[in-house]
């Protein structure tokens, strides 16, 4: 499974969601998404969005997990 280390990077870099959704100019519907559920789909075109504002690779934002995490987290 894969899951979204945006709220991650984001935070690194000093960008909470208002400003990361201003700065990449992705709607902050879909940032507070990434943020809440970090296994919820994600659009190619948006992460590389993100990316560049964050000064990263679209790579760094994902990670694989194994399943097991998935559902003890839940």
């Amino acid at each position: 499974m894969l899951r979204l280390r945006v709220k991650e990077l984001a935070e690194e870099h000093g960008y909470n969601m208002s400003s990361l959704s201003r700065a990449s100019d992705v709607s902050f519907t879909t940032i507070k998404r990434y943020f809440r559920n970090p296994y919820s789909y994600a659009n190619t075109d948006t992460l590389e969005k993100i990316a560049l504002t964050l000064g990263v690779e679209v790579g760094d934002l994902i990670e694989r997990v194994p399943d097991t995490e998935i559902t003890s987290n839940q």
